[in-house]
């Protein structure tokens, strides 16, 4: 029974529609839909209604067909699992009419409700709502349709009024804004997303957005490669790598004649806004391009190609830059589009690498892109472990580097360490600006006496999916310039969108553009210091503690004897990515300086019962890769024993603990801050290091390992919308880790296009479901497989004590009425991940040197003698991320004001835009909108 198939097909697999070999008869009704009559009492073509505007527009209503099949087998109907199908109708009487003549035994609910049984004892009901959600009971057809009718026009002119923050057109009338959004330059993961984002956006605030295909080629050519996007069109751009749009290098828009053919394509297409998303020199002509804008309008009037009444709507041009490239080589912003998937792909070949030359105890040089930027070359070089890189902002010596490698790389050797790890950006250059290649690095390391590969990546870098970082980068820079483009005056300098401190944020491209070539100027000028300041302030640390890792163990910077510090290091809670990387980094950076690093095993329990080791430099070889925790960890609290906890503290002379972990690393500082009169050695320095993917310690924005679940969500959810797709017209509902915070649901949701994600934040509701199958209604009511819809619903684990993820699947099921079907996925502790990510890895080292740093501050309090630190509430502190501020808060302030510590979580929610954003780009903010599908 149904458009999708019999009901006993359910248990019956050779009884469902279209396996119909054993048929002995076979009989299909179809429904009339409920529709305007002519005077004779026939219905009336759809065609001819007034709702009609296209054979895609919103029905009335939607018919049913029913099949009924007389077979040759027996069925014993008693094992046959009873279903309900559910009928609209609006004639309650005549129903019940048909049913007494039919001699049909019936129940009534009411007035609006009667129920039946067909022969396989499936429930039969008859209603007059819609679902079991909507309130209105309708007593006539005409009713029915002189409501639904209403409702389709009004919503149909609600969706052609311009958005309030639209323009209006220079001479004063409103006009609908056009936007072309074009990509240019090399392709970079994340740029598929970005389109995405500022065509739903557009449509979503009253514009119409055209493609530019093949970049600024496109322009110049017009024609089939200025095509007007629909919502549907960027359906499977989240999860596709590269950009579908194409992109090209164009000869023709560098001369004037090519540009004021593009001008002419864009008039005559009625654009007069461009959102261009590429590199510096991509965005470099977009400027040039708006600043030639009234001369070029000017030519194309003065030589008959267009007149002035056509171009006087378009007297000004509108640029907005978005900047996507992986050498993370533009400033005015913290990263660019692609940065971390392309650190994500050399992290991922690195360690494949590694594997074969850990085997064979090689040395491998690898080369990595970055022209006149060394981001990739030192990020992959903490990432990865690298033993050395080459960057052009801090060029080694002329005539002296070669002896440095070979110095570290043989010292490491000395260690026990089989493999070398050399990144070699490919604008690597002398302090003489001579270059230096990855086969002079071979060469070198070949006289070394080491059986030496070299590796060029290429354009491996480029390749894949976006990770979640550049797909929320993207998509929120992508909604950030469409508001741009609409906000944006005659007057207004071209904006570029970037980020920085993690707000997006908007600068002028032509300064932006200035400042990043005055780092080539820089270097090539040898004012390599000025090169560095120019970069951002993360770019400095990194490279400084890279240096402290890996070069400088070999005991220079070394403090004096009185200065060396007994630090201990524990894992506090559920295992996540990145506990492993901090504690390598950690345990070098202590060598570097001459300190002890006492490991604790097995968390407080451990510490509890004195189970602390050493570390050494061979102990903690690899670690940066490994993802859980070598040290072990649980959810052990000190408040089982303090005195045991003081004792051992104190047996091994510990002058700094730092506390890796979640919220129980969080309640454990506090319970020993507490404890601080009872127990004085509990005054050390201590320093909590958030870890947990559910990134809910309070005091910082991000969390390591967080990063890492993310990018294992999307990895899982790509296959399960590729599954949802194969299988057409199939709804998953994904349950996702995060505990009382909705971090984790809400940063999935926007990164995979969910449609709707249900967070503790925001409780779910009869009332949000109602309006969510409405929308899955209308999202598969045109569909006919051709389109592979798929959609996934985010739901965090706790989201509602009550709407369990099956109840919500199957809620949604009841009432779609089998126009689809729904399936629940739960990843579970797959989200933790395997190995950590590039970036949780980055910031790893980052946190756990910025710790060590605090707590040898704190110890210059002691006095030579006693070494005995003077009382004070900030020395336990948890460091976190504001913005791209690293800063470290008192426990007690936390603790006091912004902890949650019934629900685990902190107080401050800082993800709010990503719902809201996830909401416009899904299309639950134009419910009613049918056409936009």
């Amino acid at each position: 029974v149904s458009s999708n198939g019999a009901a006993s097909g359910t248990n019956h697999p050779e009884l469902q529609l279209g396996v119909s070999n054993d048929s002995v008869r076979e009989v299909w009704l179809e429904s009339y839909p409920l529709q305007n009559l002519d005077s004779n009492g026939n219905l009336r073509p759809w065609q001819e209604l007034e709702i009609y505007d296209g054979d895609n527009c919103t029905k009335i209503s939607e018919s049913t067909v029913i099949k009924v099949r007389l077979i040759s087998k027996d069925i014993q109907v008693k094992s046959v699992l009873q279903k309900q199908l559910a009928f609209f109708t609006t004639d309650m009487r005549t129903v019940e009419s048909l049913l007494e003549k039919s001699k049909v035994k019936f129940g009534k609910v009411g007035d609006d409700i009667i129920l039946s049984e067909d022969p396989l004892n499936n429930i039969i009901s008859f209603s007059n709502t819609k679902n079991e959600l909507c309130k209105t009971h309708f007593k006539s057809a005409d009713e029915y349709i002189e409501k639904t009718t209403k409702e389709i026009l009004s919503q149909r002119e609600l969706s052609m009024q311009p958005s309030d923050i639209s323009n209006e057109s220079q001479n004063g009338t409103s006009r609908k804004k056009k936007i072309g959004v074009m990509t240019s330059g090399g392709d970079a993961p994340g740029m598929n997303p970005a389109v995405r984002a500022v065509v739903r956006a557009g449509i979503y605030y009253g514009c119409d957005v055209y493609a530019v295909y093949e970049g600024y080629e496109g322009l110049v050519k017009g024609g089939d490669l200025l095509k007007k996007m629909e919502w549907a069109d960027v359906r499977s751009f989240m999860s596709l790598g590269g950009t579908s749009i194409g992109t090209a290098r164009c000869k023709e828009f560098r001369e004037r004649e090519g540009r004021l053919q593009g001008a002419y394509n864009m008039i005559i297409n009625g654009i007069d806004a461009l959102v261009v998303c590429g590199g510096d020199g991509s965005l470099t002509g977009a400027d040039l391009f708006r600043s030639e804008w009234p001369s070029l309008v000017k030519e194309l009037v003065d030589t008959g190609k267009l007149t002035q009444e056509q171009v006087d709507p378009y007297k000004h041009l509108t640029i907005v830059g978005l900047v996507g490239s992986i050498d993370n080589d533009m400033s005015g912003t913290d990263v660019t589009i692609g940065a971390f998937s392309s650190l994500e792909r050399i992290t991922e070949m690195v360690d494949y690498i590694g594997a074969t030359a850990a085997s064979h105890s090689r040395a491998f040089v690898v080369e990595v892109m970055g022209r006149h930027c060394g981001w990739l070359a030192l990020m992959a070089g903490i990432a990865t472990g690298a033993d050395f890189i080459f960057i052009p902002e801090r060029p080694p010596k002329a005539g002296e580097w070669k002896e440095q490698l070979k110095e570290v790389c043989s010292r490491h050797r000395s260690y026990g360490r089989r493999k070398t790890t050399v990144i070699v950006a490919e604008g690597a250059i002398d302090d003489e600006l001579n270059p230096i290649t990855s086969e002079e690095v071979k060469q070198v390391l070949v006289d070394l006496g080491l059986d030496t590969r070299n590796t060029i990546l290429g354009h491996v870098q480029r390749g894949g999916t976006a990770v979640a970082f550049d797909r929320r980068l993207a998509t929120l820079q992508g909604v950030e310039a469409v508001k741009a483009v609409l906000e944006n005056t005659p007057e207004t300098p071209s904006p570029m969108i970037g980020v920085l401190k993690h707000k997006i944020v908007r600068t002028p491209l032509v300064d932006a553009v200035k400042q990043t070539k005055a780092v080539a100027a820089a270097i090539e000028s040898k004012d390599f210091d000025k090169a560095m300041s120019l970069r951002d302030n993360s770019f400095y640390d990194a490279y400084r503690y890279f240096r402290d890792i890996s070069v400088y163990d070999n005991g220079g910077k070394q403090l004096s004897e009185d200065k060396r510090l007994n630090v201990a290091i524990v894992h506090v809670g559920a295992a996540s990515a990145g506990l492993n990387a901090a504690t390598r980094a950690v345990v070098l950076y202590s060598l570097s300086r001459g300190h002890n690093l006492f490991a604790v095993n097995d968390g407080f329990h451990g510490l509890a019962n004195g189970y602390l080791k050493k570390l050494t430099w061979l102990d903690v070889e690899g670690w940066h890769s490994l993802g859980g925790s070598e040290i072990g960890t649980n959810r052990s609290l000190p408040s089982q024993d303090f005195g045991k906890v003081a004792y051992n503290l104190q047996k091994f002379n510990i002058q700094g603990l730092i506390l890796v972990g979640g919220f129980e690393a969080f309640t454990s500082l506090h319970e020993m801050y507490d404890q601080k009169k009872n127990y004085p050695i509990f005054d050390i320095p201590m320093v909590v290091v958030p870890a947990t993917v559910s990134n809910n310690v309070p005091g910082s924005e991000y969390s390591l390992g967080s990063d890492t679940c993310l990018d294992q969500l999307v990895s899982y959810c790509d296959a399960v919308i590729q599954s949802a797709a194969s299988s057409r017209r199939r709804v998953f509902v994904v349950e996702v880790q995060g505990g009382h915070s909705g971090y984790v649901a809400s940063y999935c949701g926007l990164i995979t296009g969910a449609l709707a994600t249900y967070t503790p934040e925001s409780k779910i509701n009869l009332r949000e479901l109602q309006g969510d199958i409405e929308l899955l209604g209308k999202v598969f009511a045109a569909d006919r497989g051709e389109d592979h819809n798929g959609t996934l619903i985010i739901r965090n684990e706790q989201a509602s004590s009550v709407y369990s993820t099956q109840l919500v699947a199957d809620i949604i099921k009841e009432n779609a009425n089998k126009r689809f079907e729904t399936r629940t996925a739960i990843p579970g502790h797959v989200q933790q991940g395997y190995t950590p990510s590039a970036h949780d890895r980055v910031m790893a080292v980052r946190f756990s040197l910025k710790a060590m740093e605090f707590i040898e501050a704190w110890n210059g309090c002691y006095s030579k003698k006693e070494r005995k630190l003077e009382i004070d509430d900030h020395s336990q502190v948890v460091i976190g991320i504001h913005g791209d501020t690293v800063e470290f808060t008192c426990i007690k302030k936390l603790y006091d004001t912004e902890a949650n510590v019934l629900l685990r979580k902190g107080k401050t929610v800082h993800w709010t835009n990503m719902i809201e954003v996830s909401n416009i780009l899904s299309g639950r903010s134009l419910l009613n909108k049918e056409e936009r599908y």
